[in-house]
């Protein structure tokens, strides 16, 4: 038997946790297997672990599903009860890869992936006498998210992420308002 679930996750301790409070209340189980991203689309890390289970038929394929959904901050945990039948290789990626692909649409048809999915991270950079410039191209842009500002030698900055999506609007918003001025991208 298999079960598979979905939970946000940005960082290893908060993963670490969860796997532990997984593997404590299911304690019974043959198998915790694991994928998780973090980060924007364009970078941060990733990761999966087998749990034992022959190399690469758990993990990976669970790692390519959250890949191929583009879901970043998220631990996919799918848990399995040893019943006796030997599944072979292709069996076990089939099984760990439509966990996945099932918890993923149970979670988007109630609306629960708002959290998980994947942002694009940048900054606009302006002189002092502007700071009111990225603020104002930010909030042309559904969806655009402050994430915080900073002053420095060379005026300030203000971090933001959007969904990937939305990205050109925002060097279209940003140029128009700056006059040229270009996005920096994480």
């Amino acid at each position: 038997m298999f079960l598979t679930e979905l939970h946000p996750a940005s960082g290893p301790q908060e993963r670490a946790a969860l796997l532990a409070s997984l593997r404590k209340r299911d304690h019974d189980a043959s198998h915790h297997c694991s994928a998780w991203r973090e980060g924007s689309a364009a970078g941060g890390g990733s990761g999966s672990d087998d749990d034992g289970e022959p190399s690469g038929t758990a993990g990976a394929p669970m790692l390519r599903v959250l890949e191929g959904e583009d879901l970043v901050d998220v631990l996919a945990v799918c848990i399995r009860w040893f019943g006796g039948t030997k599944l072979g290789t292709g069996g076990l990626v089939r099984a760990y890869t439509e966990g996945v692909r099932g918890a993923v649409q149970e979670a988007r048809s109630r609306g629960l992936l708002e959290d998980v999915r994947a942002w694009r991270q940048g900054a606009l950079l302006a002189a002092p006498e502007r700071a009111h410039l990225p603020f104002a191209a930010l909030g042309a842009v559904p969806e655009a998210e402050v994430l915080g500002q900073a002053f420095g030698p060379e005026g300030v900055q203000v971090r933001f992420r959007v969904p990937p999506d939305r990205a050109a609007a925002v060097e279209e918003a940003w140029r128009d308002r700056s006059r040229g001025g270009q996005v920096r991208w994480d």
